[in-house]
């Protein structure tokens, strides 16, 4: 564990102050913020990634489309 000594401001500390265990509401709430954080930039960087390739995606998707309708004529 490390020992902080942080500046919060004064409503945030207020409502901090009606909870029991601070250290563990603040840790909690870090953690949360950081895993949302972590998943937006992993969904931006698989968008980029779609946008990149849709042309190549789509090109693919139409060399294809004639061999699936083979057949059924």
């Amino acid at each position: 564990m490390a020992r902080l000594n942080i500046t919060l401001p004064d409503e945030i500390a207020q409502i901090l102050s009606t909870k029991q265990n601070k250290s563990r509401f603040i840790a909690e709430a870090l953690k949360e913020k950081m895993e949302r954080e972590k998943r937006d930039h992993i969904n931006r960087l698989l968008f980029e990634g779609y946008k990149a390739t849709a042309k190549e995606n789509a090109d693919i998707d139409d060399d294809w489309a004639n061999t699936e309708l083979e057949g059924w004529e």
